[in-house]
């Protein structure tokens, strides 16, 4: 298992990925403007197809670290499928500001709380995208890449009213960590708290909720930034959530694993789809969506599965897909624990923040 000084020190990769992902610019994408209070001080970015039509959903994508927007639409290609199919998109986007790094800050209990921080103007993006597009509030879904993807998931346990599914890829459990330390640990596969109790953690703080969103989760078992374990952990988390207590029902094509979970109704609540020698990154087919970093071909486009997952398109995407094995990924850790902890320096031990320190230098992300 990677030790801290290992993690850290796969930021060198970094300076390389910024440099891709910095060349793309707005592409698609509108500015959202003005959406009200902005307590977590984060920019937005939408796209709207022409003559949607009312009461159309609303699809809200989280990039990853060191990418933003534009560069996250144009590996995973979710502006054209919003075209194809009739659905809008909103891209909150992270700001050096509040992370160097452009992580969202998905182990700050004060940006994922209900009412504060990021997720608060997450919510608030949302209620102004629904009302200026006259966009329908039961049909809105969630989902988001590794620091992206975590963030996704504390916006379904703080917000679980809000959304209808969400889709996790390479990310976390909501509730996991509250501090650096124990991100770097959980993103490791080290410690937590039972799955049981983080779904309990989030009933509790919604104790008049009836229905929660449906999720996708998405992984690699080659990832050696976010331990693949977190992947059962999510999925344990939710299934707990739905009360779902069946057998998985497991498909296997080349591969591409997927196991789901359905409720009485029939309706698979949960699944879990596993690629085997996929690293860190969004799976995306390269004939459909261009690959960069963090965005990888593997003949199989998670956005065309996600969006089959919520209903946003119609089709079997996994089954028809030509799965493959992904050609390995560099290296890359979610940044924004060791970058944060310059700021929040009482929250680790000394010998650990001068660990993060020297790992930033090395690695050109700090003068």
């Amino acid at each position: 298992m990677a030790s801290m000084r290992d993690t850290i020190a796969k930021m060198a990769a970094l300076q390389t990925a910024m440099r891709h992902n910095g060349g793309v610019d707005a592409g698609r994408l509108v500015d959202l403007g003005d959406f009200g209070a902005n307590p977590g001080h984060l920019s937005g970015w939408t796209f709207v197809p022409a003559d949607l039509p009312a009461r159309a959903p609303l699809l809200v994508v989280l990039h990853g670290c060191t990418q933003t927007a534009a560069s996250y639409d144009a590996g995973a290609g979710w502006s054209a499928l919003a075209d194809a199919h009739g659905f809008a998109l909103l891209f909150p986007e992270q700001t050096r500001a509040n992370n160097p790094n452009l992580c969202f800050n998905w182990f700050q209990p004060g940006d994922t709380a209900r009412g504060s921080g990021e997720g608060q103007s997450i919510r608030a993006m949302i209620a102004a995208m629904v009302a200026r597009h006259d966009l329908d509030p039961a049909r809105v879904h969630v989902t988001g890449l590794s620091a992206g993807g975590a963030m996704a998931a504390a916006l379904l346990g703080a917000y679980p009213e809000v959304f209808a599914s969400g889709a996790i890829i390479a990310g976390l459990a909501a509730g996991e960590a509250s501090s650096v330390t124990e991100a770097l640990e959980r993103m490791r596969g080290q410690g937590g708290a039972d799955p049981a109790e983080l779904a309990a953690r989030l009933a509790r703080a919604a104790p008049g909720q009836k229905r929660w969103p449906r999720v996708s989760i998405w992984t690699g078992d080659a990832d050696a930034t976010v331990a693949p374990g977190n992947a059962d952990r999510l999925a344990a988390q939710w299934r707990r959530l739905h009360g779902v207590t069946t057998r998985a029902e497991t498909e296997t094509q080349s591969v591409l694993r997927r196991e789901s979970w359905r409720g009485p109704d029939g309706v698979v609540r949960v699944e879990k789809v596993t690629i085997a020698g996929l690293g860190h990154g969004t799976p995306i087919d390269g004939g459909e969506s261009q690959a960069m970093p963090y965005m990888l071909d593997v003949g199989v486009s998670s956005s065309r599965a996600i969006a089959e997952f919520m209903g946003l398109a119609s089709g079997e995407a996994l089954r028809h897909a030509a799965p493959r094995a992904a050609t390995r990924a560099p290296p890359h850790a979610m940044p924004y624990a060791a970058q944060h902890a310059r700021s929040h320096a009482g929250i680790v031990p000394a010998g650990i923040a001068r660990t993060i320190d020297q790992a930033l230098r090395a690695a050109g992300l700090k003068g």
